[in-house]
């Protein structure tokens, strides 16, 4: 349900808030995860390293949605707090019109050109087949993840992180019977994989519009292009555009840096892309702390309480670190097994604790990082925090090919963790300077 965050206990506003985030980006992991694990363990390492080849250039769209709409979200924090609800099933409205549009398009060019994409990307040819049969059904639920998305949005702006979590319940639930069916007992392989995620995507979407409809009828409309309003598109591009544009421009260096790992051989593109898995699904709770932030500062700021938005950003970065180091613990300890599950050569299992030993120790500093970060889009610093995640990921480029032959294959991790450390300094300096400003 809708939850107002602008009294009572931050702390604990933040943790009701966030639970429901962290546990349904673990199911969305999870289902990653399942593809992942039924594949390797079914039909070996090299259909793995096949899926994972494909992994930056679909991230690409997924980031850009999810940049996109994260933005809206913030934006629906405001309204909602300034008690504007009535133009939140405008924003709704217009966006899920939009961008499902944009991105039916954008769905079908893809499986048009996958194979000169693919090419383009240098995949290592005994893996190429296989990508570019799984990537080509992947493009077909990108369309869903743009409805999702927006819809997953307003209500996350309305204090209802609920519901996400219940549609990529059944979203899990369908793809890891799909991937058994598929995978495990027809032997489709990736393509299989592929198609049980695009179902579940499709389940996923209609579980939360009907959940919307019945639950907000504030947000039930017909789906017709006069729906969008240009006043609400207007609104939302001013606070979606610059996170979707610097999401969109790190997943584009994000396939530069796939290029970069496929030149180091097909072992270590499955050790690594293996090993972002579970680090992706152990960043989850930083993440997702950093979207409560943003939402409860957001909520305060359209409120009128800034102070109470600063409040946030303390207790936050406290809780945040503590977060932070138990993760690193975890992943110092567990790393190297949670890799092994998926099915890889002791060789690759060496390989990927290798990166896990080198990046889990800036957990804290990219904790932080996010915190701040969390705090600056709340208050409608998109701009800046858009420019500065693409100025880390330059940084990050750089790195890696100019200190490739110092580091090897380290360099991926080093390269990153310290990215990092230039994303917190620059967030640091910010939230200096908007402070120095009031």
């Amino acid at each position: 349900m809708e939850r107002n965050m602008v009294q009572g206990s931050i702390a604990k506003a933040l943790v009701l808030f966030t639970i429901p985030l962290v546990l349904s980006g673990m199911l969305q992991q999870i289902f990653n995860w399942v593809d992942a694990f039924i594949v390797g363990n079914v039909e070996g390492e090299s259909a793995l390293a096949g899926i994972g080849a494909t992994t930056s250039l679909y991230n690409l769209f997924v980031m850009v949605i999810t940049g996109f709409t994260g933005g809206l979200s913030v934006l629906a924090a405001q309204e909602f707090g300034m008690g504007q609800k009535k133009r939140l099933k405008e924003l709704l409205s217009s966006h899920v019109v939009l961008l499902g549009g944009i991105f039916v398009v954008i769905s079908f060019s893809g499986m048009a050109f996958t194979h000169a994409i693919l090419l383009a990307m240098d995949t290592p040819e005994n893996i190429f087949d296989i990508s570019e049969q799984y990537l080509r059904i992947m493009f077909l639920g990108i369309p869903f993840l743009a409805v999702y998305n927006t819809y997953s949005a307003i209500l996350r702006g309305m204090g209802d992180s609920k519901a996400p979590f219940l549609s990529v319940l059944v979203c899990s639930a369908v793809n890891v019977i799909l991937d058994v069916v598929f995978v495990a007992a027809l032997g489709y392989g990736a393509a299989g994989a592929a198609a049980a995620t695009v179902i579940s995507q499709g389940a996923m979407t209609a579980f939360l519009i009907l959940y919307a409809a019945k639950k907000y009828p504030l947000l039930r409309f017909h789906l017709n292009w006069s729906v969008l309003k240009g006043t609400a598109i207007t609104r939302g591009s001013r606070f979606a555009l610059p996170p979707a544009i610097q999401s969109g421009t790190s997943s584009v260096g994000n396939i530069f840096l796939q290029r970069f790992m496929n030149g180091f051989g097909d072992q270590t593109v499955a050790a690594i892309t293996t090993s972002y898995r579970v680090d992706t699904m152990i960043l989850l709770p930083v993440i997702n702390f950093s979207s409560g932030i943003s939402t409860m500062a957001a909520q305060n700021i359209g409120a009128g309480e800034p102070e109470r938005a600063k409040s946030v950003l303390r207790t936050g970065a406290a809780m945040m670190t503590g977060i932070s180091l138990c993760l690193t613990v975890l992943i110092l300890f567990s790393g190297e097994f949670l890799i092994a599950i998926f099915g890889l050569t002791p060789e690759s299992v060496s390989i990927g604790g290798e990166f896990f030993r080198a990046i889990a120790s800036f957990y804290v500093v990219y904790g932080l990082a996010m915190a701040v970060r969390g705090y600056l889009e709340g208050i409608g610093d998109m701009v800046f925090s858009g420019v500065v995640g693409v100025a880390s990921l330059a940084v990050r480029i750089i790195c890696s090919y100019a200190f490739v032959d110092l580091f090897e294959r380290k360099v991926i991790s080093y390269a990153e963790a310290f990215s990092w450390v230039v994303l917190l300094g620059a967030y640091l300096l910010r939230y200096a300077w908007k402070k120095r400003q009031q």
